[in-house]
């Protein structure tokens, strides 16, 4: 897996999350949320870039001799697209997908 899909099924997650959240009467503040992936770089000569990073999972990781793999972390702090204001889950019309970068996309 592309180190962006595991991006995009973390931002997909939680307008699933935001959508299922509408109408109740708890609301949460999504707050900075911290990734770490095992990743292997690889040369792919029809990138333009050259070098793409696929996550890798313990298993794979543990298997992989030849390759090396390596720890990236980073911390995302989602925010609606078109106000920049804080996600959040479960308040009326605060929780839609509207604005939100990949909103709706499959």
């Amino acid at each position: 897996m592309e180190l962006a899909q595991a991006v995009q099924i973390l931002r997909d997650e939680l307008m699933s999350a935001a959508a299922q959240g509408v109408g109740s009467d708890v609301a949460f503040q999504v707050g900075p949320i911290q990734m770490e992936f095992a990743v292997e770089l690889r040369k792919d000569a029809r990138a333009r870039g050259g070098i793409k990073a696929f996550v890798v999972s313990a298993e794979t990781e543990g298997a992989v001799g030849r390759t090396r793999t390596h720890r990236i972390s980073f911390t995302l702090e989602p925010r609606r697209a078109a106000t920049g204001d804080p996600l959040l889950i479960a308040a009326d019309g605060e929780g839609d997908a509207t604005g939100l970068a990949g909103a709706g996309a499959p």
